[in-house]
C-alpha cells in the first residue's frame, strides 16, 4: 500500500484528533486495506472482516500513529495483525462449530492452489507465532506486505540487521514447516 502526499496528510490530521479527516481517510483506504486483507485469507468474505477489523482500529488508535514512518508503513502492521487475528477467530469458530480440532490441513488439491497455500502459510505464521513471536513481524512485513527492509527497521525500532537476521530465521522456520512449498 502507497499512498499519495493527500492520504499521508489525513494521517497526520486524523491522529491531531480531526474527526472530519478521520471519515475522510477511511473513506480513502478501504479498498486498499480491503486488497492487501485479501493477501492474507482466501475467502473474500473473512477478508471484509478483516478489513472491517482493520479500519476499526485504525479509528480507535490513530492517535498512536506519531508520523515517524510514513502511514502507509504503519497501515500495513494494523491490517497484517488484524488479518492474522481475523484468521485466528475464524480458526476457532470452525473447532467450536465442529466439536473437535481437525484431523488434518485442508487438502489443497480440492481447494484452489492459492487459498489451499493461504491456508498453509497462515497456519504456519500461527506456529511460528506461537513459538518466536520476535521473528513474525518483520516477516510479515517484508514477504506480505513487501516493504524495504529499512522501513521495517524503522517500523520496529530495530537495527537493520536485526531485521534482516529476523527474516531469515523466519523463512528458515518456514521452511521446516511448509517444505519446499515456500520460497
Amino acid at each position: 500500500m502507497a499512498f499519495d502526499e493527500r492520504t499521508e496528510e489525513l494521517a497526520v490530521k486524523a491522529a491531531q484528533g480531526d474527526q472530519g479527516a478521520l471519515n475522510e481517510l477511511l473513506r480513502k483506504i478501504e479498498p486498499d486495506v480491503l486488497r492487501h486483507s485479501s493477501r492474507f485469507l482466501p475467502c473474500r468474505q473473512d477478508a471484509e472482516e478483516a478489513c472491517q477489523d482493520a479500519l476499526l482500529q485504525v479509528a480507535r488508535n490513530i492517535h498512536r500513529f506519531e508520523g515517524r514512518s510514513r502511514f502507509s508503513t504503519w497501515l500495513h502492521v494494523v491490517v497484517a495483525n488484524s488479518a492474522r487475528s481475523t484468521y485466528r477467530s475464524l480458526k476457532r469458530r470452525s473447532v467450536e462449530q465442529a466439536g473437535e480440532l481437525p484431523q488434518q490441513r485442508p487438502d489443497p488439491r480440492r481447494t484452489s492452489v492459492i487459498a489451499g497455500s493461504r491456508v498453509d502459510i497462515l497456519d504456519a505464521m500461527e506456529d511460528l507465532e506461537a513459538r518466536k513471536p520476535d521473528l513474525i513481524q518483520a516477516l510479515v512485513l517484508r514477504d506480505v506486505s513487501q516493504l524495504e527492509y529499512a522501513e521495517i527497521a524503522e517500523q520496529l525500532n530495530l537495527p537493520l540487521g536485526t531485521v534482516k537476521s529476523r527474516i531469515h530465521e523466519a523463512r528458515k522456520q518456514f521452511r521446516q514447516t511448509l517444505g519446499d512449498s515456500y520460497t
